[in-house]
């Protein structure tokens, strides 16, 4: 199978429906009631996009964005339960690609595509306050609109920014992708406002 434009992914499930504990247990969870906070967002690449040369291979992880899954998704619909789905992809308008990164499956890097951009996460840690001789211990860590930078692509090479850089961006543009059980932020470049800290 080659595709024009869109990339094919193969998805065991949609929704992820178990967790594991730190002892290894795996619990079941009943995931339709949050779909959008349970989605699959990360799938084996079955075909690339006969278009453009960008490095993915059959076999990679492409990891794409919530609409390819959720509300029934972008079934391919060949067969019922085939587990194929359309990842489209455009090379010039990053709200019309909907391939956020890949993950070679020979090198284990990991690469973003069109203008996405991988963010690390930073969160401000929060003191420990005494309130009339009782110490109130905060546990929830609170996000800011920081985080760090991971690399650059073929698109966004233009951009002075390093590896490790931190940089501030809009608010509401933090949607959290897992990659290897690491959460990151995925967002366009024109939602990066400034660098705060070069490395």
């Amino acid at each position: 199978m080659r595709t024009l434009d869109s990339f094919i992914v193969k998805l065991d499930k949609t929704r992820k429906d178990t967790i594991k504990l730190g002892d290894g247990t795996e619990l079941y969870l009943d995931s339709k009631y949050n779909e959008f906070q349970h989605r699959v967002t990360g799938g084996e690449v079955v075909s690339t996009p006969a278009r453009y040369d960008l490095g993915v291979e059959v076999g990679d992880t492409l990891y794409f964005h919530h609409h390819v899954v959720i509300q029934k998704g972008q079934h391919l619909g060949l067969e019922e339960n085939d587990g194929l789905y359309v990842v489209r992809y455009d090379h010039e308008q990053t709200l019309a690609n909907q391939a956020i990164a890949y993950k070679s499956q020979k090198t284990g890097e990991i690469k973003t595509l069109g203008g996405w951009l991988l963010l690390e996460p930073i969160e401000e840690s929060q003191d420990n306050k005494v309130v009339s001789g009782i110490e109130v211990v905060k546990l929830k860590k609170v996000p800011t609109k920081k985080a760090r930078f991971i690399e650059h692509n073929e698109r966004t090479d233009w951009m002075n920014i390093a590896p490790g850089d931190v940089v501030v961006y809009k608010e509401g543009s933090d949607y959290e992708i897992e990659i290897d059980d690491k959460l990151y932020f995925r967002i366009r470049q024109d939602e990066l406002m400034y660098v705060e800290e070069s490395s």
